[in-house]
């Protein structure tokens, strides 16, 4: 049996001011139909216009967090990468299995396994009660163990 990958044929948004960014984005997703956006403007007009399976955002130099704002709003699974400080294999690795586990799960399992999954780094770096000192963690812990 030969396995499909869950990102076949989806449409996908990718904003990055590298322009080799995108283009490894492009070549890593070839099963994908990949828009590109290399500036906010154009980042903006391509959300307004498409419904996206999935949008990958630059953290910096496009208004990434803007972005986030507007295809949140607009109802599309988005994540948010920098190339900065990551070799090209952890890049090429982080972009398949997020989007991977964007298009097979949805949103909501994704948090979840990111906080199952990085609890212990988080821990390392934060301390051992980071989830439990801030408010905002607090509550969003309630809220995805609320959902299961």
């Amino acid at each position: 049996m030969i396995f499909d990958s869950p990102l076949k044929d989806k449409l996908i948004l990718a904003v990055d001011d590298e322009p080799d960014v995108l283009e490894a984005v492009g070549d890593l997703l070839d099963m994908c139909r990949i828009h590109k956006a290399t500036d906010y403007q154009t980042a903006l007009k391509l959300l307004a216009a498409h419904s996206y399976d999935a949008v990958i955002l630059d953290i910096m130099g496009v208004n990434g967090f803007e972005l986030l704002k507007d295809s949140t709003s607009r109802g599309f699974p988005t994540v948010m990468l920098t190339a900065h400080a990551l070799t090209p294999e952890a890049l090429k690795k982080a972009i398949k299995l997020i989007l991977e586990d964007l298009i097979t799960y949805g949103t909501a399992p994704i948090w979840q396994k990111t906080f199952e999954s990085a609890g212990e780094i988080f821990s390392q770096h934060f301390g051992a009660d980071w989830n439990t000192r801030d408010k905002f963690f607090r509550e969003f812990i309630e809220k995805l163990k609320n959902q299961e």
